[in-house]
Parts: C-alpha cells; structure tokens; sequence
C-alpha cells in the first residue's frame, strides 16, 4: 500500500515521539512497550500501519523484533520488566504482531494455543486485577481484550473455524443487550461508546463492528446489524465522521475531529466487504 503523499506529515509527527520515553522505538530504557500513550511501542506501531507503512520496512522490523524479544516460552508477553503478566498485554502484542504479518510464526501459534487454554467460562478473556473494586460485574470477561483477542485471532488458523472464538462473538454479542459495565475494568456501551472514535483505540461503536464483521457468528445477528445500522446512522455522504479522537493524536490529518476520515471510511469499507454487501 505505501503511505499517501498526503500523511507524510502524520507518520513524521509520529516518528518524532521516536525518543519521548527515554528508548528507541516509543519505549522506555527499561521495555515498556505500553509507556506513553498513545506514543507507545505498540500504539505507534498501529498508527503508522493505519496510516499505511510497510510492515516490511526496517523500522517496523525492529519494532516487531522488540515486541518478540518479551515474549515468554508459554506464550505470553512481558510489556513490562515490573509486574504481572496480564493476558490484556498479551493480546495487545498478538494482535500488533498479527497486524504486521507475523500469525504464521510458531511463537504467535504458542499465544494463540496460550489465550484458548485461559478463555474465561463466558466466552471472552480478562484479568484478575480489580482496579474499580469487585462486584457481580467484575466475575465476567473484558470486552475490549476480547475484542482485541478475536482481531488477532481472525489472521489465525482458527479463524471460524474454531467454536471457543464463536463463545467469545457471542460474549460480545451480549454485551449489545447488557450494555451495563463488565469486567474488572467496567467496559459499558453508553454515550462514549456510541462516539465514532478512529483511530481504533478504545472500546467502541465502531471498532465493535469492525472487528465482528469478520466472524461468520455475528453477520447475520440482529444486535449486530443493530450496531452496524447505528455506525451507519453517523455516517454523512457516504464517509465516516470522527466524533472522538484522543487529544494528543487531534492534529494529525487522517482522524481530525468533526471532519470525514478517508482511512476510517477505507474500513467501513471492509466491514462492507466482509458481509458480502456493494457500498
């Protein structure tokens, strides 16, 4: 694909958060890869892919050797020499490295086999770590790192075709009806949620449908096709509208606030494609 003449000027502006953390690569001397959103290793590293960069370039190589060298022998990654090992991070890392080619590499089957063995009894991943207290709530599954999971998952060998990915579709299939906060870390679907936000950061409307309109489980489902008709509903001529965007990436061309996003409408083309539909 290459980047376009016209975001030169964002993959400059990225680049130039290179160093911000102390480390080459948006990290910090120690390898945290999550340091410094959204200018970390791997939220840059997403960005710059967004913005159409070759995973094949020096640099994203490097980057992608940095992401491996925390990997683990079981499968998981270490984003951080401190602290637990969340299965968050680990999904974070497969799904940037998925992102970048990397699904067929036997250390990713090791994740893949890794996040199936700690698939949550709802369907969907979390992890125990009770940042807003416990509660009911709080005994179920994260959406966001479960939607994350099934992004890397669909560049896997078990893209539907395997049913522990149809539970997790379901999961957050449910989650449309619910709509309450679940999770330890309390993901709801409320007025945040239902903002368009580009690019895919957080848990919302429009990275909810994307990602599930790759999976055969959901294509057909009316709570889907209900988020579908409602990321439609935003839409003005045709092109997606950002109506959030985090403030340290707002003055970057490709996902101005207010304004329509070629990019972010290049993916609501692939949601078009995925269900088999003309524009």
């Amino acid at each position: 694909m290459g980047v376009d003449k016209q975001y030169l000027s964002d993959v400059e502006a990225i680049l130039s958060h290179r160093y911000d953390n102390g480390g080459d690569l948006w990290t910090t001397p120690d390898k945290r890869l999550l340091k410094g959103a959204p200018f970390s290793t791997l939220e840059s590293i997403l960005l710059l892919l967004e913005l159409g960069m070759e995973s094949t370039c020096p640099l994203l190589q490097e980057a992608a050797e940095l992401i491996f060298s925390t990997w683990r022998e079981d499968g998981r990654f270490k984003l951080s020499p401190q602290g637990a090992i969340y299965p968050c991070h680990t999904v974070h890392a497969a799904e940037v490295l998925c992102r970048m080619g990397y699904a067929s590499d036997v250390r990713l089957q090791k994740t893949f086999d890794h996040l199936l063995g700690i698939q949550h009894t709802d369907g969907g991943w979390r992890c125990n770590k009770f940042s807003f207290g416990r509660g009911p709530e709080t005994e179920l599954s994260n959406p966001l790192p479960t939607l994350n999971a099934l992004n890397a998952f669909r560049f896997s060998n078990y893209f539907n075709s395997e049913p522990s990915l149809d539970r997790a579709v379901d999961f957050l299939l449910e989650h449309w009806t619910i709509k309450k906060p679940l999770g330890p870390c309390h993901y709801g679907i409320g007025t945040l949620f239902m903002q368009v936000e580009y690019p895919f950061r957080n848990y919302n409307l429009f990275v909810y449908v994307y990602v599930l309109s790759f999976y055969n489980r959901a294509k057909e489902d009316e709570r889907f096709l209900e988020a579908l008709e409602a990321l439609e509903s935003k839409m003005a001529d045709g092109q997606v509208v950002v109506e959030r965007v985090v403030p340290k990436l707002a003055k970057l061309s490709f996902c101005k606030k207010g304004k329509p996003s070629a990019l972010a409408t290049m993916r609501y083309h692939e949601i078009i494609k995925n269900l088999g539909r003309s524009r």
